[in-house]
């Protein structure tokens, strides 16, 4: 290859450091960081943000593109090479947009933002988060305009995790299976409800986190690459190739939490092993999309790990580890008690049926914060009466309502809607590996993963982010993101549980 292309990924690769080193501060700060190191840390997370930028964006960077947009008119339009002059021009562009000021800036607001949206979710007082929210917004606020004229004030937060989707896209397709999930859901309300009290309980930690480490090992995640921690609100991260990292946390009296979370981030690690490390230290070293990331949790923690097939091998083992607490409920009364559907005011323990109307709302208030519309110190009153709205039940107070997600402290204005996007590509992915696979479910109840795990190497992980999700999506599935298999999805489980 050309002096230009070992010159720029010669700059990438230093940028890429650079951004593992604050990904390693990000990952210390959520786990381990005391309360009182949080001004310091967005110091530090401030200067190496503000290198990473400026080396990025420097002159140099433009230059090179230009040479090798000349030069990629005679490659391969999808080899590694292509692909990263494509994307590289596409973040060039966009970075050079923010000044290095506001890159500062937000590392200090969302480290701040961070520890103090911690305090106020311990107590339950949205007033201790609200000043930093206000700042933050208006962070996201000064940083669309950089990208105006757009069709909506939204459009540029969303493109940083959805690239070239706009908020009328999501927005279509949100209109288009929302009627139908609340018809679902209205129909299982007046079904027979199933039994999950034996799920509220008390499962000793020490149970809990040996049978979930048994578990995503067998998925195939890597732990020469990781480990597990605790932390607040869990996540995955990526320090670099080889260090893929999850995080979880336990309730003691509530079997869910701790387990479908770790499969959830277990999934997310398992899709950043997977990438391709001739894409190491490049822009193409990540996912396409946060949707198509999501896919890959979702699809571990529901479409695998709250299946029929998949709970016939392991419920037997669940009951081994806890007999008093399960050794009386049978299988099948256990599989319909973790896909019980009612409204619940957590996101992340929300049922499938109802999930993505928790991700709706949050758009909504996202997209009216940004507008101007909805006014931050009135928050959890807006939640609360969409809640009722979306969900038919009220929060009883702020760290179960508007405090529940870690996400505005961080300034990640235009992420929520990438989880339910994520469930609709699951589902889209899923419907080609049972036609691929077409004994799939036979493996999952023996517990052989390799082959599921297999196929996401080859078809959505190893590729890393060398396409676009729409152009992924299409490849794959043969058409682009759209909610008619997640659809089919739900009303099959779940007429199968309720008898619809």
């Amino acid at each position: 290859m050309s002096k230009e292309m070992d010159q720029l990924k010669e700059i990438l690769a230093e940028v890429s450091d650079l951004n593992n080193a604050s990904a390693v501060l990000g990952w210390d700060q959520q786990t381990y960081m005391p309360p009182r190191g949080a001004e310091a840390r967005g110091q530090a997370l401030g200067t190496l943000e503000k290198l990473a930028h400026e080396k990025f964006t420097s002159p140099e960077v433009g230059k090179l593109l230009d040479a090798l947009e000349k030069q990629a008119a005679s490659w391969d339009p999808d080899s590694d090479e292509a692909r990263l002059v494509k994307v590289t021009r596409r973040g060039f562009n966009d970075a050079t947009k923010v000044p290095s000021t506001m890159v500062i800036e937000r590392a200090e607001l969302t480290t701040m933002g961070n520890q103090a949206w911690q305090e106020a979710r311990s107590k339950s007082e949205f007033s201790i988060f609200e000043p930093h929210l206000v700042k933050l917004v208006d962070w996201a606020r000064r940083f669309a305009e950089l990208f105006a004229p757009y069709d909506h004030v939204y459009d540029p937060v969303l493109d940083q995790f959805e690239p070239g989707m706009k908020a009328a896209d999501v927005k279509a397709i949100f209109d288009e299976i929302r009627p139908k999930q609340v018809d679902l859901i209205k129909r299982i309300s007046e079904a027979q409800q199933v039994d999950d009290s034996f799920l509220h309980q008390e499962f000793p930690e020490k149970q809990q986190w040996d049978f979930g480490v048994d578990v995503v090992t067998a998925f195939g995640y890597d732990w020469s690459q990781g480990r597990l921690d605790k932390t607040t609100h869990p996540f995955q991260t990526t320090l670099g190739v080889g260090d893929h990292r999850i995080t979880t946390r336990v309730y003691p009296d509530f079997f869910n939490p701790y387990f479908f979370g770790t499969l959830h981030e277990a999934g997310h690690a398992m899709h950043a092993q997977g990438v391709s490390e001739d894409l190491k230290r490049t822009p193409l070293y990540d996912s396409p999309s946060l949707a198509i990331g999501e896919s890959q949790s979702r699809m571990w923690e529901n479409l695998v790990g709250r299946s029929k097939p998949f709970w016939e091998h392991y419920y037997p083992k669940l009951q081994k580890a806890f007999p008093d607490q399960l050794g009386k409920v049978d299988m099948e009364t256990f599989y319909k008690g973790i896909n019980k559907v009612a409204p619940s005011y957590i996101r992340v323990e929300a049922d499938e049926a109802t999930y993505n109307l928790h991700i709706m709302l949050r758009m909504e208030l996202e997209m009216a914060m940004m507008e101007g519309e909805a006014e931050v110190h009135k928050l959890p009153v807006y939640w609360s009466e969409l809640f009722e709205k979306y969900l038919g039940v009220t929060p009883p107070n702020d760290k179960e309502g508007v405090l529940q997600d870690v996400h505005w402290s961080f300034g990640l204005m235009g992420y929520f809607s990438t989880y339910a996007l994520g469930n609709l590509v699951s589902a889209q992915l899923w419907e080609v590996i049972e036609r691929d696979i077409p004994d799939i479910s036979g493996k999952i109840r023996n517990a052989e993963f390799a082959p599921l795990l297999g196929w996401l190497n080859q078809h959505v992980h190893a590729p890393g982010a060398k396409f676009e999700p729409q152009e992924m999506v299409q490849r794959i599935t043969g058409s682009k993101i759209n909610g008619d298999a997640y659809l089919r999805y739900l009303e099959t489980k779940f007429s199968d549980i309720y008898g619809l």
